[in-house]
């Protein structure tokens, strides 16, 4: 099968989908470590809202990229990219696989294909922009993407807040769009690919994210996010589960409705998720197994 003397699996899908538990098994088949493409379980203080694997997972295979950064740092997929690939270069060392898992598809981008060179931003200018979003609403930066940089908006992830904050700092900076510097161009790696994407049946899906969002309010996620209050402008914070407890903290909205809004806004991107994968033809997909991982992995002479 491999062209190459080394090989990565990448285990990708939607939230909730099962993608941990599937990743582990196979790790500990072929007794190699996993690395997280997950931009969010890479921060130290947060567990609960981004579904971090539990420290009994953690210990079955070594993780990369879990716990790794603070919310303070800069963390991005150039961030990912070079990560991963020191971890990649060491795993390789002593094995001839290793096993990506992960939901953040422009990360797994990053990895295996590289990452176009963009200008830095000045930081007074980023603090500025998120200050700007969070008393302005995620309305407000669409309107104000929507105007300055409209290629982007148009083939953008025009839900995603830090997407839009990302092209929305480039623009300001620069003066131009955050598309004049994708050039397209494949980085070549020095590893075979074989990409596996889990899905399940829409109705399925949801279920399990209503659960998981239950499930972490039992687990103390409401403190969790109580504890972050001081740092809700980060960068970091901007995301699914955090948002809307914060907008509970500071008046806005009961608690009730900030636990229902996290769930049609983790609906929301479990389906962008899916719509960025779909878009590559190379994914194998299967339903959230091993057994099934496993028989696509063995007709491939992957075992």
């Amino acid at each position: 099968m491999a062209t190459k003397n080394k090989t990565l699996i990448v285990i990708a899908g939607p939230t909730a989908v099962g993608k941990t538990a599937v990743a582990i098994d196979i790790a500990r088949h072929l007794q190699t470590e996993i690395i997280s493409a997950d931009s969010r379980q890479c921060y130290r203080e947060l567990n609960i809202g981004v579904a971090r694997p539990s420290e009994e997972e953690l210990s079955a295979v070594k993780h990369h990229f879990i716990a790794s950064h603070s919310i303070h740092e800069k963390v991005n997929a150039v961030t990912f990219e070079q990560y991963a690939l020191a971890a990649l270069d060491n795993i390789y060392r002593d094995r001839d696989i290793a096993v990506v898992v992960g939901g953040t598809g422009l990360y797994i981008k990053a990895l295996l294909e590289g990452m176009d060179e963009i200008p830095g931003v000045p930081e007074i200018l980023h603090n500025e922009l998120i200050h700007e979003y969070n008393k302005n609403g995620l309305e407000w930066l669409q309107d104000q993407v929507r105007t300055l940089d409209p290629a982007f908006y148009e083939k953008g992830e025009i839900q995603n807040p830090q997407r839009l904050l990302r092209a929305l700092e480039v623009w300001k900076a620069t003066g131009r769009s955050l598309m004049d510097f994708r050039k397209g161009e494949k980085t070549p790696r020095y590893f075979d690919v074989i990409k596996i994407g889990l899905q399940l049946p829409q109705a399925d899906l949801h279920h399990n994210i209503n659960k998981r969002v239950e499930a972490m309010m039992e687990h103390g996620l409401l403190e969790e996010v109580r504890l972050l209050i001081p740092w809700q402008h980060l960068n970091a914070l901007q995301t699914v589960g955090y948002r809307e407890l914060f907008d509970h903290f500071n008046g806005e909205i009961s608690l009730t409705g900030a636990i229902e809004r996290i769930k049609i806004s983790t609906r929301q991107y479990a389906k962008r998720q899916l719509t960025w994968f779909r878009k590559d033809n190379e994914y194998h997909w299967c339903l959230p197994g091993v057994t099934h991982v496993q028989s696509y992995l063995r007709s491939i002479s992957v075992s």
